[in-house]
């Protein structure tokens, strides 16, 4: 009987409720803000593409002419100064130009080679932007006849970044402080926050174009403008009652 009356006992505490504990501990509420920075600076370096390229009767002779201009693009660029680890090959074809007969009837037309381009293109990092203008000038003058794209850009751009991060921050503390505040409730602490940086370079340029018309006795006119470092922090604060 004592056997049976303990598992009866064993048994109603088992099945018993157990009490439920409410859970007095409320989530704060949140607000998310995005704050914007941009700090603006003079360049010191530009990058530039120019391009060589030769049309001939053959892919060997259209090889050899595009060789030899390209060297003294390239010696060129040296004598002005330019390291060698600020220049690169940036592409290289040969190109068969095709000819298509005119087709008078339902016979299929087979184009006929007349010759071949070869294109060479080279990527300068120039660091001294004075000599901007008559490196310019000398690549057309030796032979740089497509290209003339120019990035201005800045070897060390952190000290503009960090400044753009501090104003991204202070924008998205002044943001929440004026919505809370509206609102009638107060601003906590922060719980979360990311960063986006977007650099844009507004840089008034000459088109390639104009640039390959411009007279060899004189250097390409150029203007550097500035560069516009951009950052936006997304910044999410608890609120306080």
């Amino acid at each position: 009987m004592i056997f049976h009356r303990n598992i009866a006992f064993i048994l109603a505490l088992a099945l018993a409720p157990v009490p439920a504990f409410a859970d007095n501990s409320e989530k704060p509420g949140m607000i998310s803000v995005t704050g914007e920075g941009t700090a603006s600076i003079t360049p010191d370096m530009a990058v530039i593409t120019m391009t060589v390229m030769r049309q001939e009767n053959t892919a060997r002779e259209a090889l050899d002419a595009n060789n030899q201009a390209m060297a003294q693009v390239l010696a060129s660029m040296v004598e002005a100064g330019i390291a060698e680890r600020d220049l690169q090959t940036s592409s290289f074809s040969i190109d068969p130009q095709y000819f298509y007969p005119k087709n008078n009837g339902n016979e299929p037309v087979t184009p006929k080679i007349t010759g071949y381009r070869v294109f060479n293109s080279l990527t300068i990092r120039i660091r001294d932007l004075d000599k901007l203008g008559s490196i310019l000038d000398k690549s057309v003058t030796l032979g740089a006849n497509q290209g003339g794209q120019i990035l201005f850009t800045n070897d060390d751009p952190s000290a503009a970044i960090t400044e753009a991060r501090k104003q991204a921050m202070m924008d998205a503390i002044d943001k929440a402080k004026t919505l809370t505040q509206a609102a009638g409730v107060g601003l906590g602490r922060i719980a979360e926050i990311n960063e986006q940086r977007n650099n844009s370079s507004p840089v008034p340029m000459m088109r390639a174009e104009m640039a390959m018309k411009m007279s060899a006795d004189a250097s390409v006119p150029v203007a550097s403008g500035e560069n516009q470092y951009r950052v936006s922090v997304n910044v999410t604060f608890e609120l306080t009652q």
